[in-house]
């Protein structure tokens, strides 16, 4: 999905940042009834920057991300992004009645099929441009929500747990192609996720959400390609389940025998 006429209300969306600031959010409030989802929080995402936010189900992370897309309104606080920004989502969502290069084409001004083919190329679907989405396995439809999204050169990319309906070589396929598309084309990125070696494999930095507001924001040191066993990679893994409330793993010696 792409949102380009963004509104400029105090509680909305809307344009304006700083150079080199992408996403600009403060004290930002949204209540559902008598819940409040999201209490004051804060965040800033650099230009270019990529962004994993974690947390547990329920605790505001998709509606950050809606707000963020102009999806939701927020009930108090600043909240200032670029105008051009892009959604995928953890279902395709594309449309059944268009072949696959008319979806990835679908959001732009006017209908350019070469622009359409290029993204298609950069996502390895070049020759699918004349598939069905109904025949298209999930990976590959899932590179195809991610062509639409990107051909529209997005400032800000929002990925809302993009992987989660993939299998596991898939889900690690598609993490190596949003890496290295997002490195070529550099926009700001908000991934929602609750992987938390997804987290850190891809972002520069993860911030956790709890009770509506930030109470981690770490940047990501480990070296890339960033390899799970790495011990500074280990230890990230370990502070941000901490954070999220799970404990260390103990493992109880086997007893022995008389």
């Amino acid at each position: 999905m792409t949102t380009t006429t963004p509104r400029t209300t105090a509680t909305d969306p809307g344009t304006g940042t700083a150079a080199g600031t992408a996403v600009h959010v403060r004290s930002l409030v949204k209540a559902f009834a008598d819940q409040t989802v999201l209490d004051g929080l804060d965040l800033t995402i650099a230009s270019g920057e990529f962004v994993a936010l974690l947390g547990a189900s329920g605790s505001g992370k998709t509606t950050l991300l809606r707000i963020l897309g102009a999806l939701e309104g927020a009930d108090a606080g600043e909240v200032l992004v670029p105008e051009t920004r892009t959604i995928v989502f953890q279902e395709p969502r594309l449309i059944p009645s268009k072949r696959v290069l008319a979806n990835v084409v679908v959001a732009l001004p006017r209908t350019d099929p070469d622009r359409g083919r290029r993204a298609l190329a950069e996502v390895g679907l070049e020759s699918h441009a004349r598939a069905w989405p109904a025949t298209l396995s999930g990976g590959e439809a899932q590179r195809v929500a991610l062509a639409r999204a990107l051909v529209r050169e997005p400032e800000l990319l929002l990925l809302d747990e993009p992987f989660a309906a993939l299998d596991a070589l898939t889900r690690l396929r598609m993490q190596d192609l949003v890496s290295e598309l997002c490195r070529v084309h550099r926009p700001a990125v908000l991934l929602v996720t609750h992987d938390v070696d997804e987290a850190v494999r891809l972002a520069d930095r993860v911030c956790v959400l709890r009770e509506g507001r930030l109470i981690t924001d770490e940047t990501v040191d480990v070296p890339r390609p960033r390899d799970p066993g790495d011990p500074a990679f280990t230890a990230l893994r370990r502070r941000l389940l901490t954070d999220l409330g799970v404990p260390p793993a103990t493992t109880t010696p086997p007893e022995r025998s008389a």
